[in-house]
């Protein structure tokens, strides 16, 4: 079964980390992806931009109206996911655990089961980011 791990931080903590608290927190988390990967469980990994980048589209009873930023305001925003491929909910629990502690500081992880709808054709269309 697929599941989706969302990532949630404080934005401006991991903002204001030095390009070297940055880089070696993704060298970690890649650590703990090579190996999910190796056993050909692991689907797109996303790093979202910012949420000053954002915008919301809030359904109303007439237009739609457009809204800078995300919608919910929150101490914690969504910074980005994973999906993985895992027997059960525990495996996919052990693969957030392994992030969690590559990870430092606050946050949390949201693991929850995916439906798989649509197709992969977007494959590679994803800028890359350059802090």
């Amino acid at each position: 079964m697929l599941y989706a791990i969302l990532c949630y931080n404080d934005e401006q903590a991991v903002a204001n980390w030095t390009r070297e608290e940055d880089d070696a927190c993704m060298m970690r988390l890649a650590t703990v992806q090579a190996g999910m990967d190796q056993k050909g469980k692991l689907g797109p990994v996303v790093r979202l931009w910012n949420t000053d980048e954002a915008k919301t589209l809030r359904k109303t009873s007439g237009d739609p109206v457009i809204l800078d930023g995300p919608f919910a305001e929150t101490k914690e925003q969504f910074l980005g996911f994973y999906v993985a491929d895992c027997a059960t909910m525990d495996e996919a629990l052990d693969f957030a655990k392994e992030l969690a502690i590559a990870n430092p500081g606050q946050g949390s992880y949201e693991i929850r089961p995916l439906r798989y709808f649509g197709n992969n054709t977007l494959k590679g269309k994803a800028e890359v980011a350059v802090r």
